[in-house]
């Protein structure tokens, strides 16, 4: 079967393999901002990017895709970034027998934090104080720190970027404190109990 074609049901499925429907999201706040539209091919060629809130619009495995350019491996080649989230994906769905949407989705759930710290300006004096995140941020925090976590992993490793990718959402998504996000937000939130 071809890449992008539907099913005998009609149904689109991700990468030609992976279905899109029944994703369970338990965070009702990011449940907003995140897009699991079924689509073949995660790439809308940057439609809704001057519109405010247009990434809510875009799916959530093309934002993965996007936030994997930011190295200078990555920077400006989509295609290569596609390609290693497509391998990550068929890592996931062969170590976890789970959809690799649902992965995802979870170790963007556990990875998201709820609250960081702001500086305050009294007089001369700077003071921390913690202050509640929006929806939207806490998505674009967590896929920035699941990227980077990957990528930090396979820089000067063994282990390519692909499996890195795998093994990142993995350990995410059981909440696994190895996991470079799960690990950031923790200590975000730490700061930030510290900061009320």
């Amino acid at each position: 079967m071809a890449e992008g074609v539907q099913t005998q049901l009609g149904q689109v499925l991700l990468f030609g393999k992976y279905e899109m429907t029944g994703i369970a999201i338990r965070d009702g706040g990011l449940a907003k901002y995140m897009d699991l539209t079924p689509t073949a091919v995660p790439h809308s060629g940057g439609k809704h990017a001057n519109r405010w809130f247009g990434k809510a619009k875009m799916s959530i495995v093309e934002r993965l895709i996007n936030n994997m350019m930011r190295t200078e491996d990555f920077t400006g080649k989509k295609l290569k970034a596609y390609s290693a989230v497509k391998e990550a994906f068929n890592i996931i769905s062969e170590k976890a027998k789970k959809n690799p949407v649902q992965v995802l989705v979870e170790a963007i759930e556990n990875s998201a934090p709820r609250e960081e710290i702001t500086r305050l300006q009294f007089g001369g004096i700077s003071v921390p104080k913690a202050v509640d995140i929006s929806p939207s941020r806490r998505l674009d925090i967590a896929l920035r720190n699941l990227t980077k976590g990957a990528i930090q992993a396979s820089f000067k490793g063994k282990k390519s970027i692909e499996e890195c990718l795998a093994d990142e959402l993995l350990l995410a998504s059981k909440g696994d404190m190895n996991s470079f996000s799960v690990a950031k937000k923790e200590e975000l939130e730490r700061v930030a109990s510290s900061a009320r």
